[in-house]
């Protein structure tokens, strides 16, 4: 039997009495910040009432960090500006001004506060934090919250198997989908379970047009005959700050790059397919339904050492690309 398909091995497909152990409090940072204040983690929570938890009226992000290789009292924040750009983007969808800089500023708050180890992951939320029964955006209170917990590799860097969700990709005239709006994300667990209990990794999702469009949390690339491909903006995706920084530096290095409409028979036939997101980084695709994919995969490996070194802080090019937290 395929041990994904073994309930004994697979906690998704384990009986309704026997429930997933959720992930213990001792395993996120140490504080977290709710309501104008920064608390320990455990002390953090809003109650059952609350508006967001029940319609999904909530947009967050998602922030990688590590210690310097180079000097382990300094930490590293990847794309920082860029996040908080897009989740101050993402709240105007709530109704709820906030601007990028006072983002930026809370994090490095929370940063300096908690003072991680090891390399990390920030989830900055905002949230309609009154409690209403209502479905509404006027008239009912917002927050920001953060939280972090220590994340290393999210997906196998030796790669994912995916089979094509039976669900799909909502489109942008239903959804902000410019922004990371929690409720998107139904969509998202629904595909990422299906996969996982029938034997797979992860998932595809088509658009409503029948395009490819994205992983169930990642951005999606593949290549065919050296050029680097993606489907674009209007292909109803998140525009992905690792998708980004991706195209920039395939066109720094002189890559041919087209962002465009993606069939699915055509990713069946590429010579490359990879998944990216912030906790993803970058994951190679090795099968998709039945199809195995080469095992060759030279721009996919150069593409994931660039963004390292970028991610690391080891490359003066992309040295604006990276916020320093010093310790000391």
């Amino acid at each position: 039997m395929n041990p994904r398909l073994n309930p004994a091995l697979n906690p998704v497909l384990a009986p309704t009495s026997q429930p997933v152990e959720p992930l213990s409090p001792s395993l996120f940072l140490p504080y977290a910040y709710l309501q104008g204040q920064f608390l320990p983690f455990q002390q953090a929570q809003i109650s059952i009432a609350t508006h967001a938890l029940h319609y999904g009226t909530a947009v967050f992000g998602g922030i990688r960090g590590l210690p310097s290789p180079a000097d382990p009292q300094t930490l590293l924040l990847f794309r920082l500006a860029a996040h908080c750009r897009r989740l101050s983007q993402s709240a105007k969808y709530l109704g709820y001004a906030v601007a990028p800089e006072e983002l930026q500023s809370r994090l490095l708050e929370f940063v300096r506060l908690n003072r991680p180890r090891v390399p990390f992951y920030l989830r900055p939320l905002i949230y309609t934090s009154g409690l209403g029964i209502a479905p509404r955006l006027h008239q009912v209170e917002k927050d920001l919250l953060i939280y972090g917990l220590p994340m290393g590799e999210f997906l196998s860097s030796s790669g994912v198997r995916c089979r094509f969700s039976s669900w799909y990709r909502q489109e942008d005239r239903s959804l902000p989908l410019r922004g990371k709006a929690s409720a998107a994300y139904i969509a998202s667990a629904l595909a990422k379970s299906e996969a996982v209990t029938s034997g797979f990794d992860e998932a595809i999702l088509m658009n409503t047009q029948g395009k490819v469009s994205e992983a169930s949390a990642m951005n999606l690339f593949l290549v065919r005959n050296g050029c680097l491909i993606t489907p674009g903006v209007d292909q109803d995706i998140l525009e992905g700050i690792t998708r980004d920084s991706l195209l920039t530096l395939a066109r720094d290095v002189g890559m041919p790059v087209q962002e465009r409409p993606v069939d699915k028979s055509e990713l069946l036939i590429a010579d490359e397919v990879f998944l990216c997101g912030t906790a993803a980084q970058l994951t190679p695709v090795t099968q998709i339904e039945t199809y195995m994919l080469p095992s060759h995969r030279p721009i996919t490996a150069l593409l994931s050492t660039q963004l390292k070194a970028a991610f690391e802080g080891r490359t003066d090019r992309y040295r604006d690309w990276i916020t320093t937290v010093s310790l000391d």
